[in-house]
């Protein structure tokens, strides 16, 4: 039985096979090598597409909470400025 080291995504990987069949076990790995290479390229480009839409989703989501923190704050200031009105309207 044959051995043959193959480095594939720059990792080595000890492989074996019938003896001769080293030189197509490397050229294999050559050719899976350069097709990792490309999934990796897709993959890195398909996760910073998701990334872009995860931050851009949060960016939302901190506006939003501001939106409701300030609305929230405005009906606190405007109810505070409003009990002392209505309460001098009253009638004795």
């Amino acid at each position: 039985m044959g051995q043959v080291s193959v480095p594939v995504n720059g990792r080595s990987y000890a492989i074996t096979c019938d003896d001769g069949q080293e030189t197509r076990i490397r050229r294999l790995a050559q050719y899976v090598d350069a097709k990792v290479a490309e999934f990796v390229g897709l993959l890195l480009l398909a996760a910073l597409v998701i990334a872009d839409e995860l931050s851009d989703a949060n960016d939302a989501l901190e506006r939003e909470r501001n939106r409701a923190e300030n609305a929230s704050n405005g009906r606190d200031e405007t109810a505070g400025r409003v009990a002392p009105i209505a309460a001098g309207l009253q009638t004795p």
